[in-house]
């Protein structure tokens, strides 16, 4: 595996988000296995790419960003992001003045093809026109605070056994082993363990682990490999198993997931 390349996290020589100037937007060409160590900062962040897989970090919950998706961190959250495929990565940087309550909490969500074409006219290397810089922010608000969520985020446990337990789903999602060995694994009961996901993550033990599946499928979609072997590898009988399990997450089958129509010219 390649060493990790660490980025440095500030924006220094960039101009922050005002209220006068809510959205800022800036670009980079990331190479794979990047990290963006843990930070913060007083503004709400969008990233998006239209190739390439992210991941990040922020407390105990996890998310991955497919291709063409983006991920919402809001002002003050300490996070990491990881690029996990070469990407070209577009960033907002939204002023706290105009965030919502509606987006109070990181997720992942959809890139409208119209929120795509918006995010693609500010990136313009001359400064935008006043009027046209304020019609492209309002309609780029409106867009995000529709943009409907994807249930991507995976959220970790603070009690010790039940984190091994997930730990060890993670390592091997397509593991065999039942709920039942993975607690004896652990050396808790069930029933504890059970509770425990109820009353840490809202979910019981399949509804987790259906996150985790997806959270590893998606880096192995993005890779090209064929669904039947993401299928094995990741504990389904048959690729149609697996695709129906995709679909009823997502609404959409795992081609059209990834395959999205009409991307913009992305830039080297």
């Amino acid at each position: 595996m390649p060493a990790q390349r660490l980025l440095p996290t500030d924006i220094e020589g960039r101009i922050p988000p005002s209220p006068a100037h809510p959205v800022r937007l800036y670009t980079r060409q990331m190479q794979a296995n990047s990290r963006f160590p843990r930070h913060t900062h007083a503004w709400a962040q969008v990233a998006y790419s239209h190739t390439g897989v992210l991941r990040v970090q922020a407390g105990d919950t996890a998310w991955v960003v497919p291709p063409s998706r983006a991920i919402w961190i809001p002002p003050g959250i300490v996070h990491e992001v990881w690029v996990v495929e070469a990407a070209f990565l577009r960033t907002l940087y939204i002023d706290p003045s105009v965030v919502t309550d509606a987006l109070a909490q990181c997720r992942v969500m959809e890139v409208s093809p119209l929120l795509r074409e918006l995010i693609a006219a500010m990136d313009v290397r001359r400064p935008l026109a006043p009027a046209r810089e304020q019609a492209l922010a309002t309609l780029i608000l409106d867009e995000l605070r529709r943009s409907a969520p994807l249930p991507l985020d995976l959220p970790m446990p603070a009690d010790k056994r039940l984190r091994a337990l997930c730990e060890r789903v993670m390592a091997d999602p397509g593991t065999p082993l039942t709920f039942d060995a993975l607690a004896r694994e652990v050396g808790a009961s069930t029933r504890t363990l059970a509770r425990r996901f109820r009353d840490e993550l809202g979910v019981n033990f399949s509804q987790w682990r259906q996150q985790a599946v997806l959270a590893s499928a998606i880096p192995l979609m993005s890779q090209g490999l064929p669904l039947s072997r993401i299928a094995q590898e990741l504990g389904y009988n048959s690729q149609s198993a697996f695709s129906a399990m995709f679909r009823r997450a997502f609404g959409q089958s795992p081609s059209t997931f990834l395959h999205r129509p009409g991307p913009e010219a992305e830039a080297a």
